[in-house]
Parts: structure tokens; sequence; C-alpha cells
């Protein structure tokens, strides 16, 4: 169960809910992060399909989403019959097919195994290795659908060679124990998740989901995901149309390779310090420590790069792949601006076309840092739906690389998005605590006690605690946007007030309401104005290695004030959560503490915001 590289982390286990009946139950589902739904044709059973409802399910679902189809002792002819008009993915055999009966259809087979007294489990494995997995289910005689009850998960051998799905009983008040007991590779509900047979709860799916977790070991190794297969535990993942399956595999690849070549590397080091103008400085606060009363803070300068924000980093590296990869158009999307300059920027220095899509409501914010895109010879593209923010504009970007992936390469801006998005960017901004660690100990000659940095989607923020991870001395914050109060609904907090669901490609903590839509967001910093967050910080909070705060427009506003007027820098709004909350926490730690806050950006985009916000006309 586990795989040799997976002795210090283990894998996410999947989920599968079986017995969908209804469209409107398989949408929720694939909403809410599910991997696989299963389609009964076994008529005994409560939860049978007919071709037409089978049909009208898989209509609705996404195409990342695996369908298998469930048999019980079925004929060869029947279960031909619906794959001619069905689109199974997989088949699921209950019965006592034997091996040969499974592997006639050439369609890849889960067997279900019924876990009765004195089974031999390997004997089985043996007899089906051509099985994709092994369902193991509860045995009850005479019974050749679900039981509605468990087996005694202890009784099942570790280190099996196959798969092994685990069925029988499961609800979401046992499926932790489940989990931490067996660590399987998928789990296997249908009755736990129901309001009545056949029909789908969707708020038992949410909770079903909220508690597959994973056992961590005692030894967690922070640095050594994602795995191949892009999660973080059970976060992150490929969740996209078929179409950018081969486009996100051939990137994967050429991160990889180039990732390890010296020439690459050395021409992206030489375009940061040359180009953006790294190392960006550490400053001590020293105005705004004596004020607080505390602790000492630093601030990694980030706001003083070439554009004036971290997004720069990002941008290089993605740029410079892209090259080698013979693309020659770049697209982007951005929330605050500074990633869409960012990308216009470097764009314009490798003579690339470049589109940026954005939208409206932070077009409206965000009017210099557009003026700047535009002066950089991008153009940008209004995004009108939704809620007109980066979500929206995530959203429209990236069905513009859908219909032009042989010339364009799409440069996501944050650690969100599918696999190898959240590690690439990732290993792109760890400049920013790799710069910070060799700083820090120059200037104050040990590591720091506490790092703070905003999170939106998250790149400022994993990009300085990457480096630091394994100090578990050092206490970190991410700061996300808790609007106009965590309890009003009205923020961009989903770490702190949300559940796992699936979007823009990746499984990770989403503002979503009890059937799985998206909520609106609200947060007077554009940047922060998003839904969901990068799937490494999902696992982060999971595993409690990061602690995950928020702070409100209010105090993100006294935050901005504060420092402008004791430091005579101007932050970022997105920079300002952090800075807020390191008021609090500097005051409780002695003098001679040290907190380093990361300035992800500068406020000169924010003035025409800040402005209008407090009723002053520019």
């Amino acid at each position: 169960m586990l795989t040799k590289n997976q002795t210090e982390i283990l894998s996410r286990t999947r989920v599968k809910i079986c017995g969908i009946t209804r469209p409107q139950d398989a949408q929720v589902a694939a909403e809410l992060g599910t991997d696989a739904i299963g389609l009964v044709f076994y008529q005994q059973s409560p939860r049978a399909v007919s071709i037409e409802q089978a049909q009208a399910i898989i209509d609705v679902l996404p195409p990342f989403i695996t369908v298998v189809g469930l048999f019980v002792n079925a004929k060869p002819q029947f279960i031909q019959q619906i794959l001619d008009k069905i689109p199974l993915d997989a088949l699921q055999f209950h019965g006592e097919e034997s091996p040969a009966e499974c592997c006639r259809f050439n369609k890849p087979y889960i067997k279900a195994l019924r876990m009765q007294p004195g089974v031999d489990i390997h004997a089985f494995i043996e007899d089906y290795a051509s099985a994709q997995a092994i369902l193991l289910d509860s045995y009850m005689k005479g019974v050749k659908g679900g039981t509605g009850a468990t087996f005694d998960w202890q009784q099942v051998p570790p280190h099996l060679s196959k798969p092994i799905i685990l069925a029988g009983g499961l609800t979401p008040e046992n499926i932790t124990e489940a989990v931490r007991i067996l660590h399987p590779y998928a789990v296997d509900i249908s009755g736990g998740v129901e309001s009545a047979k056949g029909v789908k709860d969707a708020a038992k799916i949410a909770a079903f989901m909220k508690r597959v977790s994973i056992s961590m070991p005692k030894k967690i190794n922070y640095t050594n995901l994602p795995d191949d297969n892009g999660h973080f535990g059970q976060y992150g993942g490929i969740f996209v149309a078929e179409t950018l399956i081969k486009p996100l595999e051939e990137l994967k690849q050429a991160y990889e390779h180039y990732l390890k070549d010296s020439s690459f590397l050395a021409e992206f080091n030489d375009d940061l310090h040359h180009f953006v103008g790294r190392p960006s400085p550490l400053y001590h606060a020293v105005r705004w420590s004596k004020q607080l009363g505390g602790a000492q803070i630093y601030l990694k300068r980030e706001d003083l790069n070439h554009t004036g924000a971290h997004k720069i980093n990002n941008a290089i590296g993605q740029a410079l792949l892209a090259k080698r990869m013979g693309k020659n158009r770049i697209i982007a999307e951005t929330g605050a601006g500074q990633h869409g300059v960012a990308a216009a920027t470097v764009a314009a220095r490798f003579g690339m076309e470049c589109v940026i899509y954005m939208g409206s409501e932070d077009i409206e914010r965000q009017k210099i840092n557009v003026y700047r895109m535009r002066l950089l010879g991008a153009e940008v593209r209004a995004v009108e739906s939704g809620s007109k923010t980066l979500k929206d504009a995530l959203n429209e970007a990236m069905r513009d690389w859908v219909t032009h992936i042989d010339n364009t390469f799409y440069i996501i801006g944050t650690v969100a998005g599918p696999h190898p998005y959240p590690a690439m960017v990732r290993d792109f901004q760890t400049v920013i605590g790799r710069e910070t660690r060799q700083q820090i100990k120059v200037l104050a000659g040990c590591l720091p006690d506490a790092l703070i940095a905003c999170v939106g989607g998250g790149s400022n923020a994993i990009g300085l605690f990457y480096p630091f991870l394994d100090d578990k001395s050092i206490t970190m914050y991410g700061v996300e946007a808790a609007g106009e109060g965590l309890d009003t609904g009205k923020h961009a907090a989903p770490l702190c007030t949300s559940q796992p669901g699936v979007l823009h490609g990746n499984r990770t903590y989403l503002m979503s309401d009890q059937d799985g839509q998206v909520l609106q967001t609200h947060s007077i910093s554009a940047g922060l104005d998003y839904p969901g967050v990068g799937p490494e910080h999902a696992w982060l909070k999971d595993v409690g290695r990061v602690q995950y705060v928020a702070a409100t427009d209010e105090e993100a506003l006294k935050a901005f004030h504060d420092l402008t007027r004791t430091e005579g820098i101007i932050p970022a709004l997105e920079s300002s959560h952090a800075l807020a909350y390191c008021k609090k926490v500097a005051p409780m730690l002695d003098k001679d503490k040290i907190i380093i806050v990361n300035l992800s950006g500068r406020g000169d985009k924010d003035i025409h915001t800040v402005a209008a916000y407090e009723g002053i006309e520019i």
C-alpha cells in the first residue's frame, strides 16, 4: 500500500462515490472533489440505473471524473450492450466472475472481494493479477450488493501487491479511522452519503470528503512533495480536460529537465540578478519594531524588484521555459495586476506576443497596472463573467490555452492550477526564502522565530516558507483576506473557513456552498480576492506546519498607513494583510525575538483603491 518512494509521505486516498442515480448528485460529487463515480447495472439493486439514466449522469460530468460500471454475474451480452451505449472508463465486478470473464472487454477492471472469515487475500490478488485494483467489501451471506456494514479492517495484511479500494459501511464518521488504519489507494462509499436509497446528500458528501485524510508518519519530510502525480497529501493533482493532459505532460518534462540544466539555471540566475535586481534587501524596521514594543521586525523587500513585486521571479523562470519549448505566445491571468505586468515584461524582454486576462472589476481597481501592461505591448482582455475578478480571469486564460496549445505558453502566477504548476511556481519563488535564510544569519546571527506572509493563491508565502519548513523552531503564519469579517461571508479566506473541493485543475481548500458551488469572494486587495489556494498550503494546514489566519480590510488598511508613516515604505494591500497580523504577534514576543514579514509588493498600484475607500478624490 506504500510505494517505495512513499516511506516518508503517504499519497492521498482517492474517493469513489458509488450508486449515483441522479445527474445533480453526480455534479455535486464532482464539484466536491471525488475522483470517480459508480453506476450500478445490477437490476436487483435499489441503486440500479437504466442506460438513459446513465447517459444523463455522464453528460453532466467533467472529463476528469472516472466513470465505473458495476456488474454482478452479468451476461457478457448485457455488459457489451452497456459498453456500446455508455462510455465507461472501468468495470467493477461483484459476483463470481472469473479472471478471464473480467478481462474479455478490454477495459480496466476492479474485482470485489467479500471479506468473509478465512479469506486469503494474497491468493485472490494472485488469481486476479490483471485487475487494476481489488475492492475489499463486507461479507453478508446471500448479499451481492452493498451491506451497509463494516468489516474488521485489521484483518487486511500490510504491503499488498495490488492497489486496495476499501468499501463496506463507510460513513463520514468512520472514514478517518479507516484510512488511518489501512491507507488504501481509494475508498468507495454509497449508502453512507445518502438521504434515501440512491439519493445522495450534498452535506454528507462534503463531510465525507473533508474527513478523508491521510495518516501522517511521525517524521514528515516537508520538502519531498508533490509526488509523481502532483499530489500534496490529498491535495493537488490534475483535474483538467483531456486536451490539456498532453501539454501539461510536456511542460512537466521540460520543467524537470531544465531545472537540472546548468545553462538554464545560469540564465535564470543571471536575469534574476541583472534584470530583476536580486538579491532583494532584508530590511530591519527599527522604528516600527520599537513602536510595537516587542519582537524585532525584518521586511523582505520584494517590493524593490523590477516591476514592483515577487511575481517577476516566477515570470522569468516560466518565460525561459517557454523560449526553450519553442512557444512564441504568452498568456496569463492577473488580479492585482502585478503578475500581468510581470508576464507582459518578460514577453517584451523575449519578443513574444502577450495576452493578459483580467476581471473587469480588477481592471477598474488597478488602472495603473493595466496601462503598464499595455505600454509593454500586451493585450489586456477584460473578463465580464462571474465575479469579474481573478477566479474568472483564470477560467478564461485556461479556455484560451485549450484552443492555442501549439504556440502558447500559459504563465500561471501562483502556486495553484494543475500539476506541475504548483511545484514549478514554488521552485521559482523559493529564491525569496533562500536569500532570506542567508541574510538573517548575517544581520542577526541566527534564524528567525517567526515568518509571516499574505496568502491568496500563495506564491509569495510558499517562496518564503519552503526553505524553512524543516526548521521546527520557526513558527509560520499565512494571512488570508478576512474582508469585512469571516462571519459575514464577505471575505477570501478558504483555509480559515472552507472545505476541500476542485477548482482550476487541482484539489484544494475552496470557498463553496453545501452544493459545491463556488462562492463570491471579497477583499480590498485584488491579489487576495480568490476563492481557492495553492494545494501545498492546504496540505501544510492539515499537517499543522503553518498556521493560517486572516486580517480584515480595516486591519490591512491600518497596517498600510502605519508602515508608510513609520518606515517610509508604502506596502501593497496584499502585503498589508501580513503586516496587520505582524502587529498582533510582535507585541507578544520578547525584544530579542525576530519576525520576518514578506513585503511581497509595493503599494503604488493601490493608491487609487485606498483613496476611493477613504473617500478621497485624487
